[in-house]
């Protein structure tokens, strides 16, 4: 498959008359032929609801359950598809299977890679894809947006428009983020209750270390009673009475230490009691002090301790935590502070900032809409010039240009395309313009002016020649052509002309057997497509002089 070549497969299965039918498309410019209720429409149809146009239930064929439609895609990874497919986890680009089901009552499921997806999402992927012109619901050209881009495109002005862009962020980022300061609690009146908070907790002594000695304390305070009954019944055993422990080290070492002059073994022994002794002494005078500074917590002592760990408890229920996190919280309140404490001077910034980003902004939109007028002038004149080699002697084609109330972001400009085929009638917006057929041509006019722009890859053209002949038919062939370098164009034609000029020829026949009719599709080769055009010239009757000519049109 070529570069341009994107719609690679359409399978069409019991959607009005056709049963089943298999299309495989190449690069290039391809024509479809045949008798008229052959089929040819329905191929277009069938690429339509793949789009996602609405469905109902009389496209389902007569005595079918469902109409089933599938189209495979080349889609090389296109950036805009790319984002597409990322927003709605769609997979890989490399290809893109598209398939929908149509039940007899008229409800409609549409798939992308085997995922489900919305019937918007399926117009969204199709808009990428494939544009399809000579009926009104996929005119693409008629939707402003793309007929903005396309004056961009055609006055090479991406840098501009991106420079707009750019300018348009910058400047309302400014602007969000202001309103968002300006409509916060009122800054002083946050800042004051802040500093009240960490006033609160700095009184409150926080610190970690604080805490702990604190909770300590407290723990101390609450059983003091405990700790001091402990204390005297581990001084009564150690060091009261007879039988106290430090007595009876006494006595042992002493009586060791003589019989260590019998045998100096028992020195070690010795050595250990009278170590021993000293560390006995040493606790005593230990449990001593530590006694007499616990006789110092009284009861008013506890109460302020217990008075302080209520008011951490109050703290700590007031900012929903637990004590250890108090630090975290004053850190936080800090911060806020610092940041109301800048608020002014901050909105003064940003009002500086914003100022100055519109006036990026003003300045580059002006830039930009002077350019878009030159490429629209010129854009005009070159469509309407196609138009009348088209045989719309009279066609005027313009780029009406309006400034926008509200700046966009992609400048102040509103651009609408328009058209008038009668000298006496002033141009109207082509979106208004009844004839499918002048629509048809005036798409036509605007893909041939706008080709090395374009960014849809395949273009269908239903029966773009209704109602003309002649050379105004070969211009138009010759114009198709044009368009099909470097993409695909597929063109559904009555005209020995236009199919003359297609790279590959898919002829569309109709069969009916034992009173089944089958839809058939081919490509034909050379001396078939001699037959099919001597067809399409002489009528019912294929005549040698039909042929003759024939040969000369696939000649060029």
């Amino acid at each position: 498959m070529g570069a341009g070549s994107v719609l690679r497969t359409l399978t069409i299965q019991d959607l009005a008359v056709v049963r089943h039918l298999d299309l495989e498309f190449r690069a290039g410019l391809t024509v479809m032929t045949g008798e008229t209720g052959a089929g040819k429409s329905i191929v277009v149809d069938a690429l339509g609801l793949l789009l996602g146009d609405r469905a109902d239930s009389t496209l389902v064929r007569v005595g079918a359950e469902r109409a089933v439609l599938t189209a495979q895609f080349e889609v090389n990874d296109r950036p805009a598809l790319v984002d597409l497919f990322a927003a709605h986890a769609l997979g890989s680009t490399q290809e893109c299977l598209i398939r929908r089901v149509i039940g007899q009552d008229g409800r409609s499921r549409a798939f992308c890679n085997e995922t489900p997806i919305t019937l918007q999402v399926l117009r969204e992927i199709g808009g990428l894809l494939v544009d399809i012109h000579g009926q009104h619901e996929h005119h693409s050209l008629l939707q402003r947006p793309v007929q903005r881009a396309l004056v961009d495109e055609y006055g090479k002005l991406a840098g501009q428009v991106q420079a707009v862009l750019n300018a348009y962020h910058a400047w309302h980022g400014a602007e969000r983020e202001l309103r968002a300061l300006q409509g916060a609690v009122e800054p002083g009146t946050r800042a004051d209750y802040l500093r009240f908070q960490l006033e609160e907790l700095t009184a409150a002594r926080i610190e970690p270390e604080a805490l702990a000695n604190l909770e300590a304390e407290h723990r101390r305070a609450a059983h003091a009673q405990r700790l001091g009954a402990g204390c005297d019944d581990a001084t009564a055993r150690l060091f009261e009475g007879e039988r106290a422990a430090a007595r009876s080290v006494a006595l042992a070492a002493h009586q060791l230490t003589e019989l260590s002059a019998i045998d100096p073994n028992l020195k070690s022994a010795c050595e250990l009691l009278e170590q021993a002794g000293i560390n006995l002494s040493e606790a005593e005078r230990e449990i001593s002090h530590y006694r007499e500074n616990l006789a110092t917590h009284d009861t008013r002592a506890l109460e302020q301790l217990e008075q302080r760990m209520r008011t951490l408890h109050d703290l700590c229920r007031k900012h929903r935590c637990e004590i250890s996190a108090l630090g975290e919280v004053f850190a936080r309140l800090q911060t806020e502070l610092e940041t109301l404490e800048g608020h002014d001077a901050r909105c003064a910034a940003l009002e500086t900032e914003s100022r100055i980003a519109r006036g990026h902004y003003t300045r580059a939109a002006e830039s930009l809409g002077a350019a878009r007028r030159a490429s629209a002038e010129q854009m005009a004149g070159a469509i309407s010039k196609i138009l009348r080699q088209l045989g719309m002697p009279h066609a005027v084609f313009a780029v009406a240009i309006q400034s926008l109330t509200d700046p966009s972001p992609h400048g102040s400009d509103e651009i609408d395309f328009l058209l008038t085929t009668n000298p006496d009638v002033p141009p109207r917006p082509l979106r208004k313009v009844a004839s499918g057929g002048e629509l048809s041509r005036a798409s036509l006019a605007i893909q041939v002016a706008t080709a090395s722009g374009a960014q849809v890859p395949t273009l269908v053209y239903d029966e773009i020649d209704t109602g003309i002949g002649g050379r105004v038919a070969t211009t138009v062939a010759k114009h198709l052509q044009t368009i099909a370098v470097g993409r695909q164009v597929l063109c559904v034609t009555h005209l020995a002309q236009v199919a003359s000029a297609g790279t590959n020829h898919l002829s569309i026949t109709k069969q009916t057997e034992a009173g089944v009719t089958t839809t058939q599709a081919d490509y034909l080769g050379a001396a078939n497509r001699v037959e099919e055009i001597a067809r399409m010239l002489g009528g019912a009757e294929t005549t040698a002089r039909a042929r003759a000519h024939a040969r000369e049109l696939l000649a060029g």
